[in-house]
């Protein structure tokens, strides 16, 4: 890929176990976004959610607010708001202040609505969901674009010569991206508009290997409609746990896992389309599951990058509470220390230059040895007998003691 690094960072759904504090939650949400602000992470995306008692996030456009006066360069967004939920119109007022509040540091993930239950609620047709977001993505676009009203109907929202009354902060405006599984809807809906996709799907069963096909569909689309897609504002969603070797990781994660598994995803959910048995086992073996040393994972990216045919600009964790407190800020900070620079260009310049010490310490170090030498017999003082020099070269251990 034509650009410097990969961008790195989490989507934040949250997953937080029933039975879990929910106010002390949302205080260790952001806590940690700024944790990962000091470590250096790129972005995060905070979900929205309104039922089954694991998501406890309403309203993630609160979170980015708060967070956004706690942190310094971390990119915030919506990890997404659900668009048939909203009239499209405070949509665009909603991110566009944003984008004002924090100089540039929003972004809007866009989705269908994840959770059954939450449309059941505020009598949403399912059925109508995905062909909901697409609307109300199109005229997203054309209010902030901001060069002429927008006048839309559709059986569910109006807009009558709307406008914008603040541009947007960012120019043309803040990052956009469509939250993608396994249907080509999303795809097709970023290709319209040439925005970036969260690939979700990446992370399920299967899901590494049907990642290019995705981003296909996606050029496709933006082909038949006269966009362009940039892979730099691609990301995958993956679950990742970084430990100092392979089975201390899987050793933290696996009670956590399994917690989530059970509680949410069979029993309140049933198991949706797509969700395995055994998640972090059979994630693990595919490939869809980052969890092991830093080598591990740093492979398991490696192996993505193959498989989306051409490489992608950002990877996510997917945020979970696999693992405690101090266990999962330590998995960030290992990932931050000894995965990130490989993918970021940092490495290349400190790689070589070790190297090129080692290469040639013998021609550019061992006169270091006689100019020691000279400062003792200059000084009238005599050489100690512990000085010793090599013909070879000096080295650390060559050195007087004491």
């Amino acid at each position: 890929m034509a650009h410097r690094g990969m961008k790195f960072g989490i989507f934040l759904a949250p997953f937080h176990r029933v039975g879990d504090n929910p106010n002390l939650a949302i205080r260790r949400d952001i806590e940690m976004l700024e944790w990962l602000d000091y470590l250096g992470y790129d972005e995060a995306w905070i979900g929205e959610h309104h039922s089954a008692g694991w998501e406890t996030i309403a309203s993630p456009e609160l979170i980015i607010a708060a967070a956004a006066e706690r942190t310094k360069r971390i990119m915030l967004g919506s990890g997404v708001t659900s668009l048939p939920y909203h009239h499209p119109f405070l949509v665009a007022q909603r991110f566009v202040q944003l984008d004002h509040m924090t100089r540039g540091r929003a972004m809007l993930g866009c989705g269908p609505g994840a959770l059954i239950s939450d449309a059941y609620m505020m009598g949403i047709d399912p059925t109508t969901q995905r062909r909901r977001m697409d609307e109300s993505l199109d005229a997203i676009m054309a209010l902030l674009a901001c060069d002429k009203p927008v006048t839309m109907k559709t059986d569910w929202f109006e807009l009558k010569e709307a406008r914008l009354h603040l541009a947007p902060y960012s120019d043309p405006h803040f990052p956009i991206a469509v939250a993608s599984t396994m249907t080509p809807a999303a795809p097709i809906a970023a290709g319209k508009h040439g925005v970036g996709i969260l690939s979700l799907g990446a992370g399920l069963p299967g899901g590494p290997e049907a990642i290019a096909g995705q981003w296909k569909i996606a050029e496709e689309s933006a082909a038949k409609h006269g966009k362009t897609m940039d892979r730099r504002n691609w990301r995958l969603v993956v679950n990742v746990h970084v430990a100092e070797d392979d089975d201390l990781a899987l050793r933290q994660v696996s009670h956590g896992e399994r917690m989530e598994t059970v509680t949410y995803f069979e029993d309140a959910l049933g198991r949706p389309p797509g969700r395995s048995e055994d998640p972090l086992r059979e994630g693990v073996k595919s490939g869809s599951t980052l969890v092991g040393s830093p080598d591990l994972v740093a492979r398991g990216i490696e192996r993505l990058v193959g498989l989306s045919q051409g490489g992608f600009g950002g990877l996510l964790f997917r945020a979970h509470d696999w693992a405690d407190r101090e266990q999962t800020w330590r998995s960030y900070e290992l990932f931050a220390r000894y995965v990130m620079p490989r993918f970021q260009g940092s490495l290349a310049t400190v790689n070589a230059s070790h190297e090129w010490a080692k290469d040639n310490r013998k021609t550019v170090f061992s006169p270091n040895v006689e100019a020691l030498r000279k400062a003792y017999t200059d000084a009238g003082r005599e050489v100690p007998k512990e000085f010793h020099v090599r013909a070879s070269g000096a080295r650390d251990a060559d050195m007087p003691k004491g």
